[in-house]
């Protein structure tokens, strides 16, 4: 079996992973539209496994938008960092996976998060530190939706990370047409003209999210807004 075949039996896998997932307050479409985001990530991308979690010089993900996590508890199953079984009790009272990740106990997660705005000057605190720190291989992966762009911290964050050429750092907007304020010339520009580098894809399409991930950006940070389906549909 070629590694691409592997890949694809993988992805395949999500949605009957996802599917154990049951109860309230599942938050299905903000789920679904970071999927194919969060596999290309930890299947092609970051630099983290579950053997090293502790390691210096692995790559952070934050998961900002935190409020729909089914994806991402998916992921980590997918890929060994929490074991299958435990995603049925998802949201029960003694369940490690609840609504909103936890870093404490669930193994991979690096921050508690649910509440929009704050994933993104967080990334650009752990990017400063790990600069401060001369770690220099690790890169800062955030992920956030558009609505989160309503928040203003998230306005705040850009506008330091541009200038202060935070280049490991990276951030991912799923775009489901979920923001209540439009922006001229879209959320690509927002971060072009705080000195960021910028792409904008299908967020469906593997093959150019991967080729937008690894886009070369020197000296600043990068943005990928990978646009899906709107939230309504």
């Amino acid at each position: 079996m070629t590694i691409t075949e592997e890949r694809t039996r993988g992805y395949a896998d999500l949605p009957a992973l996802m599917s154990l997932m049951t109860g309230d307050e599942k938050h299905g479409p903000a789920a679904t539209s970071t999927l194919d985001v969060l596999w290309v990530l930890y299947d092609r991308v970051l630099r983290v496994s579950p053997d090293r979690l502790d390691d210096p010089a692995r790559d952070r993900f934050l998961l900002s938008k935190g409020h729909g996590p089914m994806a991402y508890y998916a992921v980590l199953a997918a890929k060994g960092f929490v074991p299958v079984e435990w995603l049925p009790g998802f949201g029960s009272y003694d369940s490690p996976l609840g609504h909103h990740p936890d870093r404490t106990l669930v193994p991979g997660v690096e921050i508690g998060s649910g509440s929009l705005g704050h994933g993104l000057p967080i990334g650009v605190g752990e990017a400063l530190g790990l600069r401060i720190q001369g770690l220099d291989e690790p890169r800062v992966w955030v992920l956030i939706g558009d609505a989160e762009l309503d928040e203003g911290s998230n306005h705040e964050a850009i506008a330091f990370a541009g200038p202060a050429g935070l280049e490991r750092l990276h951030t991912v907007v799923v775009d489901n047409s979920s923001a209540r304020h439009a922006r001229p010339g879209g959320i690509a520009a927002r971060f072009e003209a705080a000195g960021w580098s910028a792409v904008t894809v299908d967020g469906r399409d593997h093959g150019a999210l991967y080729d937008a991930f690894t886009a070369p950006h020197p000296g600043r940070p990068h943005v990928v807004v990978a646009r899906v389906e709107p939230k309504s549909v």
